[in-house]
């Protein structure tokens, strides 16, 4: 049973990794992508590492969900760690979209900077 139990707890971490993976190709991808894009482009490092988390666990939260699920794949017990690199990036930029979509600003920091102010005013 705990053979089974630290087998579960190291395929979690690799999947959160695999996802972290995602996340971090993902990134790259937008900081090539807006740098050749725009002048002047400012990395921001927190952003960045929230952004790299959540992809990491979004890759881990589906993996999870997979196994208790039951699914297989190709008569797997478990999914690849491929599948988890793909749902880190695609989850972390759907999840990302859809956050722009809701609160109609580019990035979290200057929704988060419009709340402060919006409270500061009303005080």
């Amino acid at each position: 049973m705990k053979k089974k139990k630290r087998r579960f707890k190291k395929q979690m971490y690799l999947f959160f990794l695999a996802g972290f993976l995602g996340g971090i190709i993902r990134g790259g991808v937008g900081i090539i992508k807006y740098s050749q894009s725009y002048k002047d482009v400012k990395l921001n490092p927190l952003y960045l590492g929230i952004t790299l988390s959540g992809s990491g666990l979004i890759g881990l939260i589906c993996a999870w969900i997979t196994k208790d699920l039951g699914v297989s794949f190709l008569g797997m017990e478990t999914l690849p760690l491929s599948f988890a690199v793909v749902i880190g990036y695609a989850g972390g930029d759907f999840i990302e979209n859809i956050f722009k979509i809701i609160v109609k600003e580019p990035d979290i920091f200057q929704f988060l900077r419009k709340v402060a102010k919006k409270k500061e005013n009303e005080n």
